[in-house]
């Protein structure tokens, strides 16, 4: 980049980088059920030209627009490799990028936990990437030119909620636009037989863990921690029959519930202020285990 291109930036209000340090601390263990992709080949970036002192972790370029958004590049300086557990700017560019695109991955505070993790699942299927803990050049990249989700009703109403059962994901639309993307534990499709106290009872419940596909509208729901006869549901949104969309603190990469749509507890504090009620969710797909 020559000379006159520099000037011209900075009298933009460009903002370019200087050898970024991003923490990149690792903790033991990537979160049940998460598999670890092959590190894929190096990315190639373009040229940018570097001003000593600069600390911001994000370069946006105003002129360059897609579907009315600036356009957003990856963080210099970033790690190949950003693994759960890391500290620093790469990780808060990463949560306000996935909260920007609709995604969940809680306080754009720096920290890869828990629930970012849980945002960077969702992204990756999305995607089509293979779901893991380690945001790699594959992922960056498609961050960066992101994909919509699929749409599972065509001409379903604007307002709608759709559960895709193959991909483990969750849409929100308002108004025809996705306004939440999250990852979900459905049926897990397992036969069980589990006895509990309910009604002042012992008694013992028996069923098939599934999730039907088919049309449905969100009906009663409850504020808080809500105890069914198969355990305790996180404001739960029900929608049909005895299954509902809740929080629960596991929400494997795999079908795991006795037939709810198991969601990230931060997700579950959000929906109910969204979703309303007679809202119309369709369940479509199915889960194959690898």
């Amino acid at each position: 980049m020559g000379a006159p291109r520099v000037v011209a930036l900075a009298a933009a209000g460009a903002v370019v980088l200087a050898g970024a340090g991003f923490g990149t601390g690792l903790v033991a263990g990537a979160g049940a059920g998460a598999a670890q992709a092959a590190p894929p080949a190096a990315a190639v970036r373009p040229a940018v030209t570097v001003a000593a002192g600069a600390t911001t972790g994000v370069l946006r370029t105003a002129e360059a627009r897609q579907g009315g958004t600036a356009a957003w590049s990856a963080p210099l300086g970033a790690p190949k490799r950003l693994k759960l557990g890391a500290k620093g700017e790469a990780v808060e560019a990463l949560q306000r990028r996935l909260a920007e695109l609709g995604y969940r991955p809680g306080k754009a505070d720096g920290r890869y936990g828990g629930t970012t993790l849980m945002a960077v699942w969702a992204f990756q299927k999305v995607n089509g990437i293979r779901p893991s803990s380690t945001v790699a050049t594959s992922t960056w990249r498609a961050l960066e030119r992101p994909r919509a989700p699929k749409v599972l009703v065509r001409n379903g109403k604007a307002t709608r909620a759709e559960v895709n059962l193959t991909t483990q994901i969750m849409v929100l639309y308002v108004a025809g636009q996705p306004k939440l993307i999250s990852h979900i534990s459905s049926g897990s499709g397992v036969p069980y037989c589990e006895t509990s106290v309910w009604q002042g009872k012992r008694q013992r419940f028996c069923g098939s863990a599934r999730t039907p596909t088919g049309d449905y509208k969100t009906t009663w729901r409850k504020s808080g921690w809500h105890k069914s006869y198969l355990g305790q549901l996180y404001n739960p949104i029900f929608f049909n029959g005895g299954i509902a969309f809740h929080g629960a603190l596991s929400v494997p990469l795999y079908p795991a519930s006795h037939g709810c749509v198991r969601l990230p507890m931060n997700v579950a504090e959000v929906l109910p202020g969204m979703l309303g009620k007679g809202v119309p969710v369709h369940v479509r797909g199915a889960f194959r285990r690898a």
